[in-house]
């Protein structure tokens, strides 16, 4: 996988990716990272990359010229190749009125080959670029960024850990919150299918976890995860994905599919005492 990313402040990434599981993929060449500085594609003495809009308002909005240059220096497919599929590469434009970003979005970047970033800056980009250049625009909240660049590392780091080879055990990215694969089954040397407690998170909030020791400072790890019975643990996992679902983000219960089991445990909740 290929990252490259259009900006007007390539030393931002110096410290964001260079850690942790983004690092790790790139010495282990599962991703390329390339960082592209706008300001060396433009043609004045003071490097101008912004101006005012035309019909007036507040801020500056990066001019169209040194980003198409950008771009067509980086010989992407087609817009029309891009959008149809036909390309197995994406040039995503990072704005506060994009698309919100997601774990399934994530999962679909996660099949293409490269994916190009272009970093917002000020009050946007010249309408333009984005009608004529970007195939998508991509906003990682409801909320606004002083520019894109935290957004790309974001979108870096969500898609390089579901790459194969990425996280040390593969597992880990279908237990995730919001993860929508499901769970693999796993089997004994013998055949038989092997006993297991964890549950994919099936795009909801993942279910608790806890470590040792068993009872820290008065405040004990509850007693169904240490009793080694596997369809109890399970069980109590979902409900308590479940239950944390319906607290924080109740939203995710209306687009996920739940299954006759999970409804029942939401009714339990749902019925509980606060």
């Amino acid at each position: 996988m290929r990252f490259e990313i259009v900006t007007i402040f390539p030393d931002f990434f110096r410290g964001p990716l260079d850690y942790g599981i983004v690092r790790r993929a790139l010495d282990a060449e599962i991703i390329d990272i390339k960082i592209h500085d706008l300001r060396t594609f433009t043609h004045d003495r003071h490097r101008t990359v912004d101006d005012r809009p035309f019909g007036g308002g507040e801020g500056m909005v990066l001019k169209p010229e040194p980003i198409f240059e950008c771009v067509e220096s980086l010989s992407l497919a087609s817009l029309e190749d891009r959008a149809s599929g036909r390309a197995s590469e994406t040039l995503i434009g990072l704005s506060a009125q994009g698309r919100m970003f997601s774990q399934p979005m994530a999962q679909e970047l996660s099949k293409l080959r490269r994916i190009v970033l272009l970093c917002g800056r000020y009050e946007g980009v010249d309408e333009r670029v984005t009608e004529h250049l970007v195939d998508r625009e991509v906003s990682v909240g409801d909320f606004v960024l002083s520019g894109g660049e935290l957004g790309a590392a974001i979108i870096i780091d969500t898609v390089t850990r579901l790459l194969p080879g990425a996280l040390g055990n593969a597992a880990s990215a279908w237990t995730e919150s919001f993860s929508t694969a499901a769970a693999e089954p796993v089997f004994e040397p013998d055949g038989k299918l092997a006993p297991d407690s964890t549950i994919a998170s099936g795009g909801l909030l993942d279910y608790p976890h806890y470590t040792r020791p068993a009872d820290f400072r008065g405040m004990p790890v509850p007693e169904v995860l240490l009793n080694g019975n596997h369809d109890e643990i399970r069980r109590w996992r979902r409900r308590r994905a479940l239950q944390k679902t319906l607290k924080n983000r109740p939203d995710l219960l209306e687009r996920v599919r739940l299954s006759k089991e999970d409804q029942e445990l939401l009714e339990e909740l749902k019925a509980a005492p606060k």
